[in-house]
């Protein structure tokens, strides 16, 4: 007869995926990449303007001379879809903290047995912080090429909403991993 794992491997497997998804979410979130925008009328070939959620940059390809605090003349900031990500996305890595810490609480490896009821709690308000950061990022994605750009420019994701959007996916796998934890609990009863 083997000895038992202390700490089960769905909860190993949410304490990994959810703080990678934090740190992609938080990269996605600060970022200033959710939209490119390209080939600009009267503008100089290579110049790309970066649109996030809090800033605006523009960069000069040929030479890499990157402005940012750009000025929105087209009322980007104004679009629901990007104030809902201004809302969404910084609650979603509050949740998520919040989240983490009541997983420790509930997985601690130094106790003989792991908190089950704990840790699956703790995957549901991780599963929680997931969906809040994966709504702004999949509403984004629909209304991309609806959100105000200059006539005539060519429009491409960032990578800072594909980070947002793969953190977010991460972040519901490790809170239904550690959800599961509740299958332990009514084992027990």
């Amino acid at each position: 007869h083997l000895p038992s794992m202390r700490t089960p491997t769905e909860m190993i497997v949410g304490l990994v995926l959810c703080p990678c998804g934090l740190l992609l979410t938080l990269t996605g979130t600060l970022a200033p990449k959710w939209r490119q925008v390209s080939l600009v009328p009267d503008q100089p070939m290579d110049v790309v303007w970066e649109q996030g959620i809090w800033d605006i940059c523009r960069e000069l390809q040929s030479t890499h001379d990157r402005l940012c605090g750009q000025a929105d003349e087209l009322g980007y900031f104004e679009q629901v879809p990007v104030r809902v990500a201004q809302g969404l996305m910084p609650s979603s890595l509050v949740v998520t903290v919040v989240g983490l810490v009541v997983a420790a609480l509930g997985v601690r490896c130094w106790q003989p047995e792991p908190r089950y009821v704990v840790a699956g709690v703790a995957g549901l308000v991780l599963l929680l912080s997931g969906l809040m950061s994966l709504v702004p990022s999949s509403w984004y994605t629909q209304e991309l090429w609806a959100l105000p750009a200059p006539p005539g420019s060519t429009l491409n994701v960032g990578y800072s909403l594909v980070l947002s959007y793969l953190g977010s996916c991460l972040e519901i796998l490790g809170g239904l991993a550690l959800a599961l934890s509740f299958h332990h609990c009514c084992k027990e009863r």
